[in-house]
């Protein structure tokens, strides 16, 4: 009996250091655990010291849903590869989307923490998404004040957003930061400006618009109620 309780002891002790062991090395082997992960729905291939989050396998990967993209994004910073900007934004995208302005908001946070600079394209997605003009305004000031530079697309954007709501005075707000920042309106930025004021009602002001981007050689829509028409030359397509 006491051989037979000391064999089961022995037994007991191995069986513990050997449990023991094996919990040593998946603690040893837990970062390199993910990269299987990651190759497996992303590709060898994408995984460089600046990974983009990008192409037909890594889309597949995002289409997941934002938690599946988070764990991916988060794995791939615990392996030590660096994403890019590209990667920050599709993250971001993805959080907006899902009207989660605050996970998004202290991304840009880590971006820059991290050496990464955010570009207007990064603010797209939250102005695509968000519903409040007052937020908006405010989060396109401090994307200027942050020395991030709208691009004409960015305006274009804003003032389409506002137009369609209604809302002039922030249509204007926009529209007088581009020229204090010595941006000038392309034919995209007069239309959807024209589109506004057309949509209130104010003929007259959305005329002037019109008449002052045909002096500058841009292309107006017509519109039925401005009793504008298409301006056809004697050329002919081929020239």
């Amino acid at each position: 009996m006491v051989k037979l309780g000391g064999e089961s002891k022995s037994i007991e002790s191995k069986v513990d250091c050997e449990r023991g062991e094996r919990e040593m090395q998946r603690k040893r082997e837990s970062k390199g655990k993910s990269l299987p992960f990651i190759a497996r729905h992303v590709g060898n291939r994408a995984l460089t010291k600046r990974t983009n989050l990008s192409g037909p396998k890594v889309r597949k990967c995002l289409s997941l849903g934002v938690d599946f993209s988070i764990r991916l994004f988060r794995e791939m910073k615990d392996l030590g590869f660096e994403p890019s900007l590209v990667t920050y934004n599709t993250v971001i995208k993805l959080l907006c989307d899902n009207f989660r302005y605050k996970q998004a908001l202290e991304m840009l946070d880590t971006m820059r923490k991290n050496g990464c600079q955010p570009n207007a394209i990064s603010y797209h997605f939250f102005f695509a998404c968000m519903e409040k003009p007052r937020d908006i305004l405010t989060l396109f000031y401090k994307m200027i004040g942050s020395g991030i530079r709208p691009s004409m697309d960015t305006y274009v954007m804003l003032v389409r957003k506002f137009g369609r709501w209604g809302f002039l005075r922030p249509v204007f707000l926009v529209w007088e930061k581009m020229e204090e920042l010595g941006s000038s309106p392309d034919a995209s930025a007069y239309n959807a400006l024209i589109d506004a004021l057309v949509e209130k009602g104010l003929l007259d002001l959305a005329r002037k618009y019109d008449e002052e981007m045909l002096t500058k050689g841009l292309s107006s829509r017509p519109r039925k109620e401005l009793e504008t028409t298409l301006e056809v030359t004697g050329e002919s397509p081929g020239g």
